[in-house]
């Protein structure tokens, strides 16, 4: 009994080694693989740390390389971080805790305060354009494109953002409303009228252009401009117009007559040009329209006038010359009388008749003289101008060999007189009345009459200077106009220096004097230069 119970306990025991070796051996099998599993992930972490690394640096290369300003900021706005282009650019770093919202210039708030609520409601901001204040109290206009920063459970921690510098574009930008609005003004207060339509549909018209017209700018929009062109000029509006669609032409001009609201019409000169874009195609046409119905209606008028006057001239000329004939004929008598009478009768008549009779002949002959200047006064015009080539040096020897000079003055020229190109005859009868006029107003011991010229460039400038009696300012301008003369001279019939004046006028010139009492006289005047090819107005 006692044999069996420790054979029993012998294979327990040894049941119980076998048990313990084999968990032993199990237990260092497991260690093994935990051994290897720990190694095992030792070079997995080792590996992961570096692809971290990696990663991290890539993404601070990443971050620190952004071309553009880039920084990150808090739910506050506080930038807590930025690269060194946002760094340069505002001009502060991220220690310096500055909030982007302090940044931005007073105008623009409320409109950033919009902004940054649509930021938060969509998760993403573009073409954000805030004006901001920088460091150096410096005036920016940027352009932000951002997004919201989510943490791994999706809350939001933060916001980022990527901007650039529009400054430049935003002044250009502004100058570019400024101008548009100074041009809108010019535009709309423009005393022409502006038209500007595209396929026959008004697109604007001015202020100017809706009171011609007397439409509304919204009536106008209706209305084909063909439907306010007059009968009379619409043909010749559609062929221009063909023109210009078919690239023919890019502008033109012509004078139309328009229709206004009430059934009236007024006429205008209209500039048409074409906007085309990059095809060539027609894009826009530009009206320029100016209401020329007044200077119409005056050019008219003095159409109008032109006739009437030439109509009136060549009745006065007429009636001058049958005048003339008539006046003439009893004058012609009364001579022949008064000379009979003074040869019957002049041993009869004392001293008192004889004076008379004498008198009577020279009042005929300054009647006769007056009618003649009458006559030539009325037969100055350009249309009968015959130009040749005139040597002044000869006219004036000529005028010396036939008119009265007094004995004691003397009549020469100061220099060498020029040739030029004029009708001989106006140029004569110009010359001989100053010559006239100059020899019989001397009254001292020896009188000189110098005649000169001198060239102006466009004009010759001649001169008639004597040592005569001279003559007092308050004649200077009076004595150019018909029938005035100086003083009581009954020998001077007041016309030889208006014949002067209107001669000079033909020639585009002008007459003037300097004088001195009891020193003498200069007459000046000018003749514009003429050539073969020159007509005379």
């Amino acid at each position: 009994m006692e044999n069996k119970e420790i054979t029993l306990l012998k294979k327990a025991l040894d049941r119980q080694k076998k048990a313990r070796q084999q968990a032993e051996r199990i237990l260092e099998e497991k260690s093994k693989e935990l051994y290897d599993a720990t190694l095992h992930l030792k070079e997995t972490n080792r590996i992961l740390e570096n692809l971290l690394n990696q990663k991290s640096k890539q993404i601070d290369n990443a971050f620190v390389n952004i071309v553009d300003p880039y920084l990150i900021m808090d739910l506050k706005g506080k930038i807590i971080k930025m690269n060194s282009a946002a760094e340069e650019f505002l001009g502060f770093t991220k220690e310096e805790n500055i909030k982007l919202t302090s940044l931005i210039h007073p105008d623009y708030k409320e409109y950033s305060k919009s902004c940054f609520k649509s930021l938060y409601a969509t998760g993403l901001i573009k073409k954000f354009r805030p004006g901001i204040v920088l460091k150096n109290n410096e005036l920016k206009f940027i352009e932000v494109n951002g997004s919201l920063i989510n943490d791994t459970s999706g809350k939001i921690i933060g916001a980022q953002g990527v901007f650039r510098d529009i400054t430049s574009e935003q002044e250009m930008k502004n100058l570019l409303d400024s101008q548009r609005q100074r041009l809108d003004i010019i535009v709309e207060h423009s005393p022409l009228g502006i038209w500007l339509s595209s396929s026959d549909k008004l697109i604007k018209a001015n202020i100017t252009m809706q009171k011609m017209l007397g439409y509304t700018e919204e009536e106008l929009k209706s209305i084909n401009p063909m439907d306010i062109t007059s009968l009379e000029s619409l043909q010749e509006s559609k062929e221009y117009r063909k023109k210009l669609f078919n690239g023919e032409i890019n502008d033109f001009s012509l004078v139309k007559k328009y229709l206004r609201k009430d059934g009236t019409h007024f006429s205008a000169k209209t500039t048409v040009n074409a906007v085309r874009n990059v095809k060539g195609e027609l894009k826009y046409e530009v009206a320029l329209i100016e209401d020329i119905t007044h200077e119409i209606e005056l050019e008219e008028e003095k159409e109008q006038l032109v006739k009437d006057l030439e109509s009136s001239n060549k009745g006065l000329q007429e009636y001058a010359h049958i005048v003339s004939h008539d006046l003439k004929s009893p004058l012609r008598s009364i001579s022949a009388l008064t000379t009979w009478m003074y040869e019957d009768y002049k041993d009869k008549l004392d001293d008192n008749g004889v004076y008379n009779l004498k008198m009577m002949q020279d009042k005929v002959e300054s009647m006769d003289k007056l009618i003649d200047g009458i006559l030539k006064y009325s037969t100055i015009k350009s249309d009968n101008l015959d130009n040749s080539i005139v040597d002044v040096n000869e006219v004036v020897q000529e005028i010396k060999d036939i008119i009265f000079i007094p004995d004691h003055v003397t009549v020469k020229t100061a220099n060498t007189l020029p040739t030029i190109y004029a009708d001989r005859t106006k140029i004569h009868q110009l010359i001989q009345n100053f010559l006239s006029n100059a020899v019989v107003h001397i009254e001292r011991e020896k009188g000189l009459v110098e005649v000169g010229c001198v060239d102006r460039d466009t004009h010759w400038e001649f001169s008639i200077k004597d040592n005569g009696v001279g003559i007092p300012k308050e004649y200077h301008e009076k004595i150019f106009k018909i029938f005035q003369s100086i003083g009581n001279k009954e020998r001077s019939t007041g016309i030889g220096l208006s014949i002067v004046k209107k001669i000079i006028d033909l020639y585009e010139g002008k007459v003037w004097l300097e004088s001195e009492i009891g020193v003498g006289t200069t007459f000046f005047f000018t003749l514009k230069k003429q050539n073969e090819n020159t007509t005379s107005n």
